[in-house]
């Protein structure tokens, strides 16, 4: 006998634009799986909609009049247990995109993303993966995440240095653009070796999600 089903992935919508709010819950509505919680049209109502809600997801834009969604995802991100981000974006290599990124952000989405591909983010993120908009794919930190001169690159390189062999293997995967499940073909460990292997690298770096790892890997010039 199966037991009950999987609660559902819970999001908060935040975007200053009513239509791109009820767009977005349409979308995500129309699956079993996931559940619209709550909206919030800026920035700043964010700390109040997260405690009250408690969304596993927040679709976050990125431009919003009072505070944006860069100073909000730098906020939540700071506290414990705090929700995964995805930026929403009409740019694809915004530096505000970056900037959100290296704050915690789990990935972006331009927001004329198909919405069977805004479905598959919030399911991939909610998961523990990262994710990118499709129509830039593995290729945009790489586009965006130059090293800020020669100090980002000594200081990323010396923070790999602290990791084992395997570690910094997972590490470059990461960079790479690459899943848990394609981490552990190449690698030839089950996709529960590389998700302890991502979380001891989240403690050792002190970061907070897999696109910071990325990041890192990219200022130290290793992909």
């Amino acid at each position: 006998m199966s037991g009950p089903p999987p609660a559902p992935i819970r999001v908060l919508i935040v975007d200053d634009d009513a239509l791109v709010r009820a767009g977005l819950t349409m979308i995500l509505s129309s699956a079993d799986d996931v559940s619209v919680v709550a909206e919030a049209a800026d920035g700043s109502e964010v700390p109040a909609a997260v405690a009250a809600h408690r969304p596993h997801v927040v679709l976050m834009d990125i431009r919003m009049p009072r505070v944006d969604g860069l100073a909000a995802t730098e906020t939540l991100r700071a506290r414990p247990g705090a929700p995964e981000v995805v930026v929403l974006t009409t740019f694809d290599a915004d530096e505000y995109v970056l900037r959100a990124l290296r704050a915690g952000a789990s990935g972006f989405l331009l927001k004329d993303t198909p919405p069977v591909e805004i479905l598959h983010a919030v399911r991939r993120v909610a998961g523990g993966e990262a994710t990118l908009s499709p129509t830039v794919t593995r290729q945009l930190i790489a586009h965006v995440a130059a090293p800020d001169g020669n100090t980002g690159r000594h200081r990323a390189r010396h923070l790999l240095e602290t990791l084992s062999d395997r570690e910094r293997e997972v590490a470059v995967a990461l960079g790479q653009g690459k899943t848990n499940a394609e981490i552990a073909g190449e690698l030839f460990m089950s996709v529960a070796t590389v998700k302890a292997h991502v979380s001891r690298l989240l403690t050792k770096l002190d970061l907070n999600n897999r696109v910071q790892v990325a990041l890192l890997v990219h200022d130290a010039g290793l992909v």
